[in-house]
């Protein structure tokens, strides 16, 4: 585009003054800056008050009542110890034996799982010192007690075992129980502990959702203060802006104070406004002097289709005359006329004759897209036979076979395709080799048109005049050896681009020599 025709830049609009220089973003990062270090605290404080709710979870819930509950299996296996001893004490039986020793089994599965517990234990050392205790006590008991009554009883009997037995498993026992009470006692009292700790990181933990609960408020409130006095507002005046120009007051001023986006915003549209209603009134004097030349160009384009067809009329008529007075002159005067005249006489008629044909096709290359020929669905069957059927005596003459597939409905003026079939079947039949002529109309669909196509086994055309032969009066052969105008081809070529296709051609192969004339056409209304 030349300098003359580019635009010229919109002038950059004044700058806002006040609030207005503070942008929406600057508004956010702001407000989002207060509530992001809000967000912080409350989150750091939560996040302490989870990792204190966790631990003292942890304490209670994996270490101290496991432990409690091992003591608890500690307690019932020396119960079952003492039990079961002083019956096989009383009784001698294997029996009351077998017990004592699985309670033995019991008492030191749970002893080897509460020491796996000890290094996690809040007062580790303490609560190590009452397992050790509890340990030590209960040894005691079974050396001083149980194993020595074990012994007794076979070789001594039961009552002489027991009764001299009995007052140390009473002193003994007592401290084991004393240790066992010891090490309860202590492992509820850090149960009470961890319980309490667990209610303090739950209150610390409400109270940081409350502080996140007051950040989100504060955020909101902050984002609807800068949504409504920043963006609500200045949108709501420039749309009552925008709305008056669209209404006709072309005049309207766009302007907005803030933020700072939306003043510039403003001042843009403005700019562009204006530059808009100075274009549009261009527009319309430009507009109206364009009517003013479409309406003198139809009234020209009418009077160049009467002159046309007036001039085709007249110049066809001194050929007319021209060709029978010759003919004429031939017959009256034939026998007085040597073979040198009689030869004048016939290239005068077939010069007549040619300058008719080539009249009628170019009145046919003229018409093509200018006439009122509507285009509708049309089934090309109609068109092709109906060529076939202007062509019947050539066709005959030079022993053609024509061949067509199951042709489809296009959208298209069936006048013009019958000429479209009409020109490419008799071009085939016209540029013959000496086999008599094979033609073949193909059709495939290819995507949102039909693909047509014109094969024969003719004598072909060299691939470098494969553009040319498209071209007004362009032969490839002289008048003597095939006869024609020049125009069937450049007409086909402009009946496919009227309607809306392309055409082109493609040579045989070197063993099968011949000529593929291939074009689109659109889909009809039954191929949608």
């Amino acid at each position: 585009m030349s300098d003359r025709g580019r635009l010229r830049p919109l002038p950059a609009p004044a700058p806002a003054t006040g609030f207005g220089k503070l942008r929406v973003g600057q508004w956010f990062l702001l407000t989002g800056t207060i509530v992001v270090l809000l967000f912080a605290v409350a989150a750091l404080f939560t996040i302490t008050s989870l990792e204190e709710t966790r631990a003292a979870r942890v304490d209670v819930v994996n270490v101290v009542d496991p432990a409690a509950l091992r003591t608890l299996e500690i307690s019932n296996a020396l119960t079952a110890q003492e039990g079961s001893v002083r019956a096989y004490g009383r009784t001698n039986e294997a029996a009351s034996l077998q017990d004592y020793r699985d309670a033995v089994v019991a008492e030191a599965a749970a002893l080897t799982t509460l020491d796996a517990l000890l290094p996690r234990m809040p007062e580790a050392q303490v609560v190590g010192a009452e397992v050790a205790r509890l340990r030590t006590a209960g040894e005691s008991w079974r050396r001083d007690y149980a194993e020595k009554l074990i012994a007794a009883v076979p070789t001594e009997g039961t009552e002489a075992s027991n009764r001299r037995n009995a007052p140390v498993n009473a002193a003994r026992f007592a401290e084991v129980r004393q240790a066992l009470t010891a090490l309860e006692d202590h492992l509820d009292r850090l149960h009470a502990k961890g319980g309490e700790r667990l209610e303090r990181g739950w209150e610390a933990f409400y109270l940081a959702l409350g502080g996140v609960t007051v950040a989100l408020l504060l955020a909101l409130i902050g984002a609807t203060f800068i949504v409504r006095y920043a963006v609500l507002r200045p949108l709501a005046e420039l749309t009552d802006q925008v709305r008056a120009v669209a209404q006709g007051d072309f005049d309207h001023r766009l302007k907005v104070e803030h933020p700072s986006e939306l003043a510039e915003l403003s001042g843009h549209v403005d700019a562009m406004r204006r530059r808009i209603l100075t274009e549009w009134r261009r527009a319309s004097e430009a507009q109206g002097r364009l009517e003013e030349q479409a309406a003198e160009l139809r009234r020209s384009n009418g009077e160049l289709e009467q002159f046309a067809y007036v001039a085709s009329h007249d110049l066809q008529e001194p050929l007319r005359k021209v060709a029978s007075f010759t003919q004429m002159l031939e017959q009256r005067y034939g026998d007085r006329l040597d073979e040198r005249a009689k030869q004048y006489i016939a290239f005068s008629v077939d010069g007549a004759k040619r300058m008719q044909c080539l009249i009628n096709d170019l009145l046919d290359f003229s018409r093509v897209g200018r006439l009122g020929d509507e285009r509708t669905s049309v089934d090309t069957h109609l068109p092709l036979r109906a060529a076939l059927s202007n062509l019947a005596v050539p066709i005959e003459e030079s022993g053609a076979t024509v061949t067509f597939d199951e042709l489809p409905t296009v959208r298209g003026s069936r006048v013009q395709l019958t000429q479209l079939f009409q020109n490419l079947v008799g071009n085939a039949v016209k540029f013959r080799s000496q086999e008599p002529p094979r033609i073949h109309i193909g059709v495939r669909r290819d995507g949102d048109v039909w693909e047509f196509s014109c094969s024969d086994n003719g004598i072909g055309i060299e691939s470098k005049y494969t553009d040319r032969i498209f071209l007004i009066f362009q032969r490839l052969h002289g008048r003597d050896a095939y006869a024609g105008t020049g125009i069937g081809l450049a007409l086909c070529k402009k009946i496919v681009e009227y309607h809306g296709g392309r055409i082109w051609v493609e040579n045989g192969e070197p063993e099968q020599p011949g000529t593929t004339f291939r074009w689109t056409l659109p889909l009809g209304e039954t191929n949608e």
